[in-house]
């Protein structure tokens, strides 16, 4: 069964937000597990995706880029859709579900008329981020579980309390 290509939505538009720039509001309310929008864009390579935003300031964090798999990063600044406007939130109402190398966005719950959607990005930490990258990706979503940043894990592996390194090595298997 071949899903169709969700390229505008009628649950959404896009508007200012208080979080950061623009924001995807729900035009209309919209009922647990809507399959609301597919995030779109020019489906890349990693190392072009490196290649293209190379020149950006380190500090910049702003990015329209979504890891698909291995091979493919969608970057929405390239014929992207309004999914791209979607604003990180630790407590989001949506989130993202990979199928078949696209990418939807799917509302968690019940989204009210005029409701900000959001979806935690949990971008990636590697090993050679820099020492400010949680200021970099520093979180403004004002959920009551804001975690304070859009990384995953949300602390630096090196930060952990000896208590839940002890705890990481008796899970481990």
């Amino acid at each position: 069964m071949t899903v169709p290509v969700l390229r505008t939505s009628p649950w959404v538009q896009v508007k200012s937000s208080k979080i950061h720039g623009k924001g995807v509001f729900a035009a209309k309310r919209i009922p647990r597990g809507t399959r609301v929008i597919e995030y779109l864009g020019e489906r890349i390579s990693h190392a072009e995706a490196d290649a293209r935003y190379e020149h950006l300031d380190p500090a910049d964090n702003h990015t329209f880029l979504f890891i698909v798999d291995k091979k493919i990063v969608i970057d929405a600044g390239v014929g992207g859709n309004d999914a791209r406007y979607i604003n990180h939130s630790c407590d989001g109402n949506c989130e993202s579900v990979i199928e078949e190398r696209r990418v939807f966005i799917e509302a968690t719950r019940t989204i009210e008329a005029g409701e900000e959607l959001g979806y935690d990005y949990e971008i990636g930490r590697e090993p050679d981020d820099p020492p400010n990258i949680d200021e970099i990706f520093a979180c403004r979503c004002g959920s009551r579980k804001c975690r304070g940043t859009m990384l995953w894990p949300p602390e630096r592996p090196s930060e952990r309390s000896p208590a839940k390194k002890k705890r990481a090595r008796q899970a481990a298997p």
